[in-house]
C-alpha cells in the first residue's frame, strides 16, 4: 500500500515593522480587548531615553497610546504621523494599530536585557 504525503508549503508572513533605536513598532489588525487609553500631553512618548534623556515620540495630533495586559499599543488615526527622536532618523507611520515593543539584547552568560538609548 502506497501512502501519499503532501509536502507542507512554506507560509511566509510579512509583518509590517518599524524600528527606531531601542523601539520596535509592529502593525496589528486591531487593538486587543479591554485596552485603556493613556492620557498624553502634546506628544505620545513610546520610550524615554535612559542614557541621553531624549525620547521616541509622535504628536498627539496623529496618535493615541493604549495599554492592555502589560503591553503598549499605538493608534495612528491620521495620515502624516512621524516618529521622531533626536539621535535617529524620523520614521513616517501609516494609519493603523501597532504593538510597541522594547528591544532586548542577548548578553552571553547573563539574562536578556532591554536595549537603552
Amino acid at each position: 500500500m502506497l501512502l501519499k504525503t503532501r509536502r507542507a508549503t512554506p507560509t511566509t508572513v510579512q509583518l509590517e515593522t518599524y524600528r527606531q533605536g531601542d523601539v520596535l513598532v509592529q502593525k496589528i489588525d486591531r487593538l486587543p480587548e479591554n485596552t485603556n487609553q493613556l492620557k498624553c500631553e502634546e506628544r505620545v512618548v513610546l520610550q524615554h531615553g535612559e542614557v541621553t534623556g531624549h525620547c521616541h515620540a509622535i504628536s498627539t495630533d496623529y496618535a493615541r497610546m493604549y495599554t492592555a495586559k502589560g503591553q503598549r499599543f499605538l493608534e495612528i488615526y491620521k495620515p502624516g504621523a512621524r516618529l521622531v527622536h533626536e539621535e535617529h532618523g524620523t520614521i513616517q507611520l501609516p494609519e493603523g494599530f501597532y504593538r510597541v515593543i522594547q528591544q532586548r539584547e542577548y548578553v552571553p552568560e547573563a539574562p536578556p536585557r532591554d536595549v537603552v538609548d
